[in-house]
């Protein structure tokens, strides 16, 4: 918005501050990555100045922790952690992933599954699970099992729930159609309400899998020191505390471009109606 003014001179555009408003929204809606790197940087030089106020001595700044970062990759420590890390989180989610969308269709297809299962999952997703995955370790020690069920404890009640409801959910006049036109239960299950629940179904399993990594990382914080949780420990009981620092940022990073990886894939397979918008 502008305004003419002419004060002992010629006449020139005042822009008012609304107008001023409106043209950085529009900027910032138009250009999502310069948004989203502005804003990044600007957190990283917070951090960078807080690292050299100092506020904590065992708070690095942000270019040691970056350097700390590239140094472990190149040593391939980093590497050879997430290895270890990696293994128990790939089995869990596979399992959850298989027997919660199993469950989260049968409980959303049968009133009598949901009754029975249902309050189990919604108790174990309320539950502190920090406090319960020791308790794992008491039955089968501190190996690969304990770990994997540390992953599938967070990661299935999550894709169980988010299954039901998907199912349960399914839009009402597809599934009058399908009967309209005398189909069958199995080709109502199949053909509308299986692929109707499909975006919610699989935005469950990106919900898992993030609650997965979580899991992996408390089982080896908690259960075993092995893997990117055995780097953490040990960095922060020598006082390495950019490569601890180093360790944290990376898991960060190693979940986000999977979430966002997996959320590029489901706009673009299972709602290129969004992708279109």
């Amino acid at each position: 918005m502008m305004a003419s003014s002419q004060v002992n001179g010629p006449a020139r555009a005042v822009h008012s501050p609304a107008g001023w408003g409106l043209s950085l929204g529009r900027l910032f809606t138009g250009h999502p990555i310069a948004t989203r790197a502005i804003s990044l940087g600007l957190f990283f030089l917070i951090w960078e100045i807080a690292g050299r106020v100092p506020i904590s001595y065992a708070f690095p700044t942000f270019l040691d922790t970056l350097w700390a970062f590239v140094s472990m990759l190149l040593d391939g420590s980093l590497i050879i952690a997430y290895g270890s890390t990696v293994q128990p989180l790939i089995i869990g989610i596979a399992i959850s992933a298989v027997v919660g969308v199993g469950l989260g269709i049968v409980m959303g297809l049968s009133r009598k599954a949901e009754w029975l299962v249902a309050p189990l999952f919604i108790v174990l997703q309320s539950a502190p699970m920090a406090a319960l995955i020791p308790l794992i370790t008491f039955v089968y020690g501190i190996g690969l099992v304990a770990k994997t069920l540390a992953v599938i404890m967070l990661a299935l009640p999550v894709i169980v729930l988010n299954g039901y409801k998907a199912v349960r959910n399914a839009n009402p006049s597809l599934v009058a159609m399908c009967h309209s036109f005398q189909g069958t239960r199995l080709q109502q299950i199949s053909k509308i309400i299986i692929p109707d629940a499909s975006p919610v179904i699989f935005a469950g399993l990106r919900l898992g899998l993030a609650a997965g990594f979580i899991g992996v990382i408390l089982a080896e914080l908690l259960i075993t020191p092995t893997g990117i949780g055995d780097l953490i420990t040990y960095h922060r009981s020598v006082a390495n505390y950019p490569e601890m620092y180093a360790a944290v940022v990376s898991i960060i990073l190693v979940s986000t471009l999977t979430l966002t990886a997996l959320e590029a894939f489901e706009v673009r397979v299972l709602r290129p109606e969004k992708k279109r918008g």
